[in-house]
């Protein structure tokens, strides 16, 4: 898993302790743009009604967001968890630190990526069997006919990791978005069973990873 993306009432309320500072960026009386995308490198949408940044104590700086679809809800974005750095480690400290509140959130999306030195042409080609291949800079999107830019069940990807983390050896990633329409209504990570696991991976298995040798 390389992204875990969850919903709450107010996550404010899990970091009151010192190791937390809660900066907001759009709020009431507050609009800072500029310091979302240099903070995350992604602009800052009309969607998002209300965004804020925590930062922790080891140096992390962690998303929360109110979407205008849902301005009850706040969303935590946990992203970089199968990285190859640092930040990467201290992400899933911080996931495992804090795993048995997040047990009773929901579940927004979950990411799950499967690095290569190259991705084998048989995938690719598997993957082409029902999907059309949309480039968007770094980024090869799979679509199906059905779906439009914006997919609210699965997304499938395959950029250069090497390039998007800068390291210094080749390598490409697979990723498998999976979004909030995939999982049940309101379904919360504590409810995420192991047979519910097994969908993910036969959904992933469909594309051609299964005939990967272990």
């Amino acid at each position: 898993m390389d992204s875990l993306s969850l919903r709450s009432d107010d996550f404010s309320q899990l970091f009151t302790s010192e190791d937390y500072i809660i900066e907001p960026v759009k709020s009431i009386g507050v609009f800072e743009p500029k310091l979302w995308s240099e903070t995350f490198k992604k602009s800052l949408t009309k969607s998002i009604m209300e965004a804020k940044i925590l930062h922790t104590s080891t140096g992390l700086t962690i998303a929360l967001k109110r979407y205008n679809r849902s301005p009850k809800k706040q969303t935590l974005d946990i992203a970089g968890l199968q990285g190859y750095d640092d930040k990467s480690r201290l992400l899933n400290d911080f996931l495992k630190a804090h795993i048995l509140e997040f047990m009773e959130c929901e579940i927004k999306r979950i990411d799950i990526c499967i690095d290569f030195v190259k991705v084998p042409n048989r995938i690719i080609k598997k993957l082409c069997e029902n999907r059309e291949p949309f480039q968007c800079s770094n980024t090869t999107y799979y679509k199906t006919k059905s779906e439009k830019k914006t997919n609210s069940v699965l997304d499938i990807k395959r950029y250069n990791k090497q390039k998007e983390a800068k390291l210094p050896k080749p390598m490409e990633r697979i990723e498998f978005c999976f979004k909030g329409a995939y999982f049940s209504k309101g379904m919360k990570l504590k409810d995420l069973s192991q047979k519910f696991i097994s969908k993910m991976e036969k959904s992933i298995i469909k594309t051609g990873l299964g005939t990967i040798k272990k």
